[in-house]
């Protein structure tokens, strides 16, 4: 298959419901994980946000449809309908990649490299986390970095795919650290060990690129 073929197979569309799948699949997970380490909202808060994306996506008219629909529908979804904390963190990252990739007209790894450093600069600005503070941060920043130095002419699945490995690889970090921001923070100690939930997420919604996730037992231990 060329590489022009595998730009034209990459779905958008399949890749938030793919999400919303994953989501759904390990909300209990993610639930578990706020409770030892802030208010223990956040798998109902991401599965409120997935589902109701899901009504976005199937409301799309047919002369909307384009690989930047998805994405405006999970944006439009999380920061509107969505509680907490990480709605809105993570309405910014989804409504920055619908931008980049409208912008080209294309789910392109140069477009996707953009709205993920866009969406990262959006979440910095407005959460005024930095990296090393224990939040989705920690996750986002690798992940984009990794969309950053892959070459443009790399299929879309497999970009997200290195993007995916270094949010897991900075999930696993967040677990070594002291959080400084957050609810984390107000738990001090009881928070070590533990992978920042929002973190989770973000490598949750990069895997989802290339498949559904089941479980979280091979990420998280």
């Amino acid at each position: 298959m060329t590489t022009s073929a595998f730009h034209d197979t990459f779905s958008t569309d399949g890749w938030i419901r793919r999400f919303a799948q994953s989501v759904d699949n390990v909300k209990d997970r993610l639930t578990s994980l706020d409770q030892e380490v802030g208010d223990g909202d956040f798998g109902l808060n991401l599965s409120t946000g997935a589902h109701s994306t899901l009504r976005h996506l199937d409301a799309i008219p047919a002369s909307r449809t384009g690989p930047a629909a998805p994405l405006q529908a999970a944006a439009a979804a999380f920061l509107d309908e969505v509680g907490g904390t990480s709605g809105p963190l993570f309405g910014l990252l989804f409504q920055s990649l619908a931008v980049a990739v409208a912008d080209t007209g294309a789910a392109s790894t140069t477009a996707l490299a953009a709205g993920a450093a866009d969406g990262l600069a959006a979440i910095r600005r407005v959460g005024d986390a930095a990296p090393g503070d224990k939040t989705l941060v920690d996750a986002l920043g690798p992940a984009a970095e990794a969309l950053r130095a892959a070459p443009a002419d790399t299929p879309p699945a497999e970009a997200l795919g290195r993007a995916a490995d270094a949010a897991w690889a900075g999930v696993s970090e967040t677990a070594r650290l002291r959080a400084r921001m957050g609810r984390s923070s107000y738990v001090g100690e009881r928070a070590e060990g533990v992978p920042d939930p929002g973190a989770v997420g973000i490598g949750l919604f990069f895997a989802s690129a290339r498949t559904v996730v089941d479980d979280l037992s091979t990420r998280l231990g």
